[in-house]
């Protein structure tokens, strides 16, 4: 993506990963219930800042798959990577909706941490990533909207960072989860800004009908 290509040095920062959006992440991983051992699709991995974290619960034996369209965002995932050690970690490029094409099943879970809202084609992403988990599997999706409330302070800065992040806040890709998991849990935090939701799904994804997820 051409909006990532020049920001992804100060991203870590610029994106206000600390004071807003990192509980999300972690509320969403959590929630998913690693095990070690596990294997994991971190779809839209940016520059790593799930990796730490999700390394540290599916190790001994795990193994997490990141991937990202933005040669610039992996080479800051490369380093983060490189410099904590976490050799767990394989780095693929790709755009969200050609997980198909470049990731094999069965996975333990999928991650899509502030990614469906931006991504072309993220029905296909979010469908064809939950057709590789194995029966049991977990999803979770982090992401965006207008705060409301005593949040809704944010709503200028938020109106900028969806403008410059290219995020399409109306879409409510949570909902995906809501929708088609057996069992799902749905988290609000910040007046409705962040949505987290994980669920996961009892049988083989793919041997579901669309309709479904």
């Amino acid at each position: 993506m051409p909006r990532y290509r020049w920001g992804a040095r100060f991203y870590d920062v610029l994106s206000l990963e600390r004071p807003l959006y990192r509980s999300g992440r972690l509320a969403a991983l959590d929630r998913l219930d690693l095990r070690p051992g596990d294997r994991v699709l971190d779809v839209g991995c940016g520059t790593g800042l799930d990796f730490g974290p999700l390394v540290s619960r599916v190790r001994p034996g795990g193994r997490i798959v990141g991937l990202d369209p933005s040669a610039q965002m992996l080479a800051r995932a490369r380093r983060r990577v490189d410099l904590a050690g976490l050799a767990e970690v394989t780095l693929v490029r790709a755009r969200a909706d050609d997980v198909a094409a470049v990731t094999t099943g069965p996975v333990d879970a999928v991650v899509f941490a502030y990614v469906l809202s931006i991504a072309d084609g993220w029905e296909r992403a979010y469908r064809d990533a939950v057709a590789l988990l194995r029966p049991g599997g977990r999803v979770a999706v982090v992401d965006t909207a207008p705060p409301t409330g005593r949040w809704a302070w944010l709503r200028p800065a938020a109106r900028v960072l969806f403008a410059v992040g290219g995020v399409h806040p109306d879409r409510q890709v949570w909902t995906a989860v809501l929708r088609g998991a057996d069992r799902a849990d749905h988290l609000v935090l910040r007046g409705g800004h962040v949505h987290v939701a994980v669920g996961t799904y009892r049988e083989p994804a793919a041997s579901r009908t669309g309709g479904r997820s």
